[in-house]
């Protein structure tokens, strides 16, 4: 534990933690109803507990964020499988290979996004990333070549998994609740890229969307990268011409194939407008 700054005259909650560990042995102090019950693991992984770990995993990057000085974020959601280009003989498909060149366009558009982000002493526009491979690692790579500072907002999964090289260490955060990291991603953004991807991403493009259409979230832009992948997967003129959304609904929705392309359309954002 790290010391911090007391804003209060009561005893500190550190100081009694560091003072749990030498009270006297006894049959009493050794039962787990002694212990202080911030620090007892047991009682906070209990089902009953779930709403303060839902209200713990929300402040963390919260207060942690507002430490940085990170008022506003641009995020880049996109595939893991992608490979960059140099490796995209790795890809498990051809069509995935072909897919490499939005590595490089992600990490083109982060690095442009972090030089623009500087000018403000990294506190606006700050990379944000769901942390781990593929065109999340392109974003963070990006960051880091425009010798800038990145978010990483990475989850526990089945299997085994680390935190791309390129995310700042201060600012790698890990979840446990999808619902806290997707608001996470989106409490700060001031647009919301969406690369090729599978299900996650899809998933987080149409929460995004979602939160816009219905008003729950002030428009900022969506844009996303490859017109050919993303016409091809939604069918996003039927869902019109269905009925399903309405036409103005696909005014929601930019289309780009580069990082140039997609930083114009945030530079002629109207963010006071919208």
């Amino acid at each position: 534990m790290t010391d911090h700054k007391r804003s209060h005259t009561f005893r500190d909650s550190i100081e009694d933690a560091r003072a749990s560990h030498r009270i006297p042995d006894t049959p009493q102090s050794r039962s787990p109803a002694y212990r202080l019950a911030f620090l007892d693991e047991d009682f906070m992984m209990r089902d009953e507990l779930r709403p303060v770990r839902l209200q713990m995993e929300l402040l963390k990057p919260q207060l942690i964020l507002d430490e940085h000085g990170i008022n506003s974020t641009v995020v880049i959601f996109g595939g893991a499988r992608i490979p960059s280009p140099e490796r995209k003989e790795t890809a498990r498909t051809p069509a995935l290979a072909e897919l490499s060149h939005f590595y490089e366009e992600a990490r083109k558009f982060a690095q442009i996004m972090t030089e623009r982000s500087l000018q403000t002493y990294g506190h606006d526009f700050v990379v944000c990333t769901g942390g781990g491979p593929g065109v999340m690692e392109a974003g963070n790579l990006g960051a880091h070549q425009a010798g800038g500072h990145s978010v990483g907002l990475n989850i526990l999964l089945p299997h085994e998994q680390a935190p791309n090289a390129y995310v700042t260490p201060e600012l790698s955060f890990n979840f446990h609740y999808f619902a806290l990291r997707k608001m996470h991603f989106l409490m700060r953004a001031r647009a919301v890229t969406v690369f090729p991807g599978g299900f996650g991403t899809l998933d987080e493009m149409f929460e995004a969307l979602t939160l816009i259409q219905t008003r729950r979230m002030r428009r900022i832009p969506l844009i996303l990268f490859g017109r050919g992948f993303w016409e091809n997967v939604v069918n996003w003129k039927l869902l019109a011409a269905q009925g399903t959304i309405a036409e103005d609904d696909l005014k929601l929705i930019s289309f780009v194939d580069t990082a140039e392309e997609a930083v114009a359309i945030i530079d002629a954002w109207d963010y006071d407008e919208k």
